[in-house]
């Protein structure tokens, strides 16, 4: 996994807070791009939508929806905004797996395949679930953050709150449990936690939007029933 090998030329700018990425799509060629995330697109720029995970998952809040824009009759620019605040980061896969978390996907050129899968269960307190996009192939692939990013190299035994997970390579093991017990859990406000074993890397986001909900309550305006 080379973060300085490309397959499609790139720019990323407003980094770390509110990212912005370009990317040159050669003539005949496809860029996959989170929905709703394009900004701006040359005039030769064609649009396909599309929906990984099926109508079972998209009924549960599973799929993952992909536009795919292929530039005709000469190449084409198109400008990507993710829909997080946040930090954006770029690898380029050779033959390798990334598992991203499920609003972590910004964009992927073909080589690249996508798939849906949901793992572990969903948080009784922090309400979080690992609904995982496995990224695998041939490519570029980009993904982006909630906050700043940090990429850490697990060498042994590591845990994260799942609501801070970004991605991690497919060399590691994981398994998705409370911290402590349940009395343990409710006492402390944690909710779901990944425990990490093994060797290879994982990204890491500085803030989580649930944190920041919790944050903001004492100061939404109250209602007054008197």
């Amino acid at each position: 996994m080379n973060p300085d090998a490309r397959e499609y030329e790139y720019a990323i700018e407003c980094k770390p807070d509110f990212a912005f990425l370009t990317v040159q799509i050669p003539a005949g060629q496809t860029l996959k791009v989170e929905a709703s995330a394009m900004a701006t697109m040359g005039t030769n720029l064609v649009m396909k939508a599309k929906m990984k995970g099926g109508l079972s998952r998209f009924l549960t809040g599973e799929s993952l929806f992909i536009n795919e824009f292929t530039a005709q009759n000469g190449p084409g620019e198109i400008g990507i905004a993710p829909g997080s605040p946040g930090d954006l980061e770029h690898v380029h896969l050779n033959n390798e797996t990334i598992f991203l978390q499920s609003s972590a996907f910004v964009a992927a050129t073909p080589g690249v395949q996508t798939d849906s899968k949901w793992q572990g269960f969903k948080g009784f307190f922090s309400g979080e679930s690992l609904f995982l996009i496995r990224c695998s192939g041939v490519g570029d692939l980009w993904f982006n953050t909630y906050g700043a990013m940090i990429e850490v190299d697990v060498t042994q035994d590591y845990i994260v709150d799942t609501g801070y997970i970004v991605a991690f390579t497919e060399g590691l093991q994981y398994e998705v449990g409370m911290l402590g017990g349940l009395r343990t859990s409710f006492l402390s406000s944690e909710g779901l936690v990944c425990r990490f074993s093994g060797q290879g890397k994982v990204w890491i986001q500085t803030r989580q939007v649930p944190a920041f909900a919790w944050w903001t309550l004492p100061f939404r305006p109250q209602k007054n029933n008197g």
